[in-house]
């Protein structure tokens, strides 16, 4: 009888589930995050963009409307596997097409499980504007206690709005080698600076730690409150205290943790939140020297008493990769066994290219290139006949791989610069992540863990590999890239293909209208050729010498 009152247990937590509706209007606002007044992406007049905040198992609806007059948009759900739904993953040529100006396109998918996640535009270079927004996924009965919950968001600015800095280094006049400028702006922490978070005394909160940046990783910590990891993109881990002595945490663009802190009982004394970004994936690494009116760091507080001072953090000297908790080291808590045998190996060799002038990102020495037919719509209609062949869907780095096979994916950097890759539709195993300076995969493992961390964005240290494992059990089209944005653009992506002839998919009618409306071709190939599957005269194999991201012309105006 056991089986059949767990079966029942089950079916009774199912019996909570709620839809959770929203109506978006994506549109211009005007911020001044930093204290520099800019036009930024907002959603229903607001910025920043409201926090989704559902139940494990919640079926959850946007409907969004594109108020942006010349810009097309879209919305990914970074972190959420879309099992079953992989037409709402909402990478725009992957699994959609662009949604226009005026029109409206409708997302619809479950919250499936309860972890730290969010999403934003996966259009274009169009993110960093600042179309993006925590999503909480709240466990009915999490494995830790906490009495509140708080969310800190930790990322990059720019002055610049993005098809001006797109336009600038994406074209044979560009400035920057690898395609990347000068940034500016600064740090900011939920998208402000000098930021209070109000705490009571002797309680616990359960911290989300989102890092929505374009580029560089951040590390930060509470003044005098140890912090406990207990989440990683998604996954719960063994709790573990991550500031012991001098250790820091990071977090790479992409990625998230959920940690534990718990106040002091006085209130008498309030302190500071520390962050600091990446000096070296921003200007050493590139040869450069910070600019001394450049922000790296941005301060926030813990309130316990609004009459008492607000203190200065503490001052860190230096920071190398010694002085950081290694994101490897967290256990999953379910202790899910190392991921064996493997069925398929994938070795990705990714480094930066100048292609017809141009600063561009290759994997495998193929700079990504988007076709004329989101590639999920290239397998729907052409069928089980031809959407296991790779041939199909054009220059997109396209890699099959079978149903339930175990997959093996070595990244070797080949680049002087780090990397955050991020993967859609899975978390993955993480076997090794090498420092900075250790070449490519010498063809054997080290040894890792039994148990190894798993998590769906890892950060790649210069010139150095990492070895990656998934099941391929979530058929669909996956996205898998570095997670800066401006190399997103650069064609540093991969699109996983997964199990394509067991999709039992049909497309709503507004996201065909989508294609219809942008416009883009919505069958066939990626040349849109729908009766030879195999001739693909028309895709697109050249690198655009002029490109403006996600705006619709070419005299984009500020």
């Amino acid at each position: 009888m056991l089986p059949l009152i767990l079966l029942i247990v089950g079916l009774a937590s199912l019996s909570f589930a709620k839809t959770v509706e929203y109506n978006w209007n994506i549109g211009f606002v005007t911020a001044a995050p930093d204290g520099y007044s800019r036009r930024v992406i907002g959603i229903n007049g607001q910025w920043p963009c409201p926090q989704i905040d559902v139940d494990e198992g919640d079926r959850v609806i946007v409907h969004v409307c594109n108020e942006l007059g010349n810009q097309s948009t879209s919305l990914h759900w970074h972190g959420i596997h879309q099992t079953g739904s992989t037409h709402m993953d909402g990478a725009s040529g992957t699994s959609q097409c662009p949604i226009a100006p005026g029109q409206s396109f409708t997302y619809d998918f479950l919250a499936e499980k309860a972890g730290t996640y969010w999403y934003h535009s996966h259009n274009l270079g169009q993110f960093p504007d600042g179309l993006w927004g925590p999503l909480i996924v709240h466990d009915p009965n999490p494995p830790f206690y906490f009495d509140e919950e708080i969310t800190l968001t930790l990322f990059d600015w720019y002055h610049e709005e993005m098809p001006y800095l797109i336009n600038t280094y994406e074209s044979q006049s560009g400035i920057a080698a690898d395609g990347t400028p000068t940034p500016s702006g600064g740090a900011l922490m939920n998208a402000g600076k000098n930021i209070s978070i109000y705490v009571k005394p002797n309680k616990t909160y359960f911290i989300h730690v989102v890092c929505p940046g374009n580029y560089p990783g951040h590390a930060w910590f509470f003044d005098q409150h140890p912090q406990t990891t207990v989440e990683i993109d998604g996954v719960y881990t063994q709790p573990t205290q991550v500031n012991n002595g001098s250790m820091q945490v990071r977090i790479a663009p992409g990625q998230r943790q959920g940690v534990l802190i718990h106040t002091k009982n006085d209130t008498s004394t309030n302190y500071a939140i520390f962050d600091t970004m990446d000096v070296n994936m921003l200007f050493i690494n590139k040869g450069m020297s910070p600019p001394s009116n450049y922000n790296t760091n941005v301060t926030g507080w813990l309130v316990y008493n609004d009459s008492a001072p607000l203190p200065p953090p503490p001052i860190l000297y230096s920071l190398d990769n010694s002085d950081f908790y290694d994101d490897l080291d967290y256990i999953p808590l379910d202790e899910e066994p190392i991921l064996e045998p493997v069925d398929h190996q994938i070795i990705l060799d990714t480094n930066s290219a100048n292609i017809s002038g141009i600063s561009r990102f290759t994997v495998n020495n193929v700079t990504f290139l988007g076709q004329q037919v989101p590639s999920l719509y290239s397998a729907l209609s052409l069928g089980e006949n031809y959407s296991t062949n790779p041939l199909i869907y054009g220059q997109v780095n396209p890699l099959v791989v079978k149903h339930n096979d175990i997959v093996e994916i070595v990244i070797n950097n080949l680049n002087t610069n780090l990397h955050p890759w991020h993967l859609h539709g899975h978390q993955f195993q993480v076997l090794e992540r090498t420092a900075p300076k250790t070449g490519s995969w010498p063809g054997y493992y080290s040894n890792h863990s039994q148990t190894p961390a798993r998590r769906d964005t890892i950060m790649l240290q210069d010139e150095a590999w990492a070895v990656i494992r998934f099941r391929a059990d979530n058929p669909g089209f996956w996205a898998l890239h570095c997670h800066i944005e401006f190399h997103v653009m650069s064609g540093f992506m991969a699109t996983i293909i997964e199990a394509p002839e067991l999709l039992n998919i049909t497309l709503p009618e507004d996201h065909i209208n989508a294609c219809k409306t942008y416009p883009m071709k919505y069958e066939g190939n990626a040349a849109g050729n729908v009766e030879e599957p195999l001739n693909l005269t028309g895709a697109v194999t050249e690198v655009p010498t002029v490109e403006w991201g996600y705006v619709l012309t070419d005299d984009f105006q500020v």
